[in-house]
């Protein structure tokens, strides 16, 4: 079924109800989601010798790209994983994707943020460059602060990169509500997002940062969506 676009709120209410209300693991909605973009960027092009770069934060976010390397590494893509966390932040679903990744030998590897004196924005350019596309998992609908330190480094260095970028759910750094960005937001070529649009897209200027936008079902009971029906 179409859902309308939801706000910040409603999308955490129907995520919630669907793990406590109808014992749904998170996890089964994050493989459905991480898969659906996986399948979304080989429609984009990726594949072959395509090296893909997944720029993962310590939340749900960064566990869908979990999902997305799994699966690009099942067809041979070449992929590399990089979180934007310390390994002993990672938490529920997020630690979960990272230990299957490190049991499938697909490669990962932890940021290490600059000390006084270093040249963060170098090394994150020169991290970038060696990818075809990147994905962006940074950060997800519950951001409602500005971005600061290394993410808003890896965000600005993600976007003078010049490199094809697809997000997850939404583009890390825009608010899920007004679609403005929180300091600093990733400009991708196409998002994809899931369950339905979010709220901000439709806000003047936000298309400048999500780009494309495809919907993708994850497999959430209609149940819960149904107060949510969009024309």
């Amino acid at each position: 079924m179409k859902v309308r676009p939801l706000s910040r709120d409603e999308v955490r209410g129907i995520d919630a109800r669907a793990a406590e209300g109808l014992g749904l693991p998170t996890l089964v909605l994050m493989e459905n989601a991480g898969r659906g973009a996986a399948e979304w960027l080989r429609r984009l092009g990726v594949g072959g010798s395509t090296r893909v770069l997944i720029a993962c934060g310590p939340g749900n976010n960064g566990g869908d790209g979990g999902v997305v390397a799994r699966h690009l590494d099942a067809w041979e893509v070449p992929v590399r994983v990089v979180w934007f966390a310390e390994a002993d932040r990672l938490r529920g679903d997020a630690a979960t994707q990272r230990d299957i990744l490190a049991r499938s030998g697909i490669d990962q590897s932890y940021w290490e943020p600059g000390g006084p004196g270093e040249d963060e924005a170098g090394r994150l350019d020169a991290l970038l460059s060696g990818a075809d596309w990147v994905v962006d998992g940074l950060l997800g609908t519950g951001l409602m602060r500005d971005v600061e330190g290394t993410l808003r480094a890896a965000i600005e260095a993600m976007n003078r990169s010049g490199k094809p970028i697809v997000a997850l759910d939404l583009p890390s750094g825009l608010d899920a509500d007004t679609g403005r960005p929180l300091g600093a937001a990733v400009r991708a070529r196409a998002t994809a997002t899931f369950v339905a649009p979010k709220l901000g897209f439709a806000a003047p200027g936000a298309g400048d940062f999500t780009g494309e936008v495809a919907v993708f079902d994850i497999g959430v009971p209609r149940c819960l969506l149904e107060p949510f029906r969009g024309p």
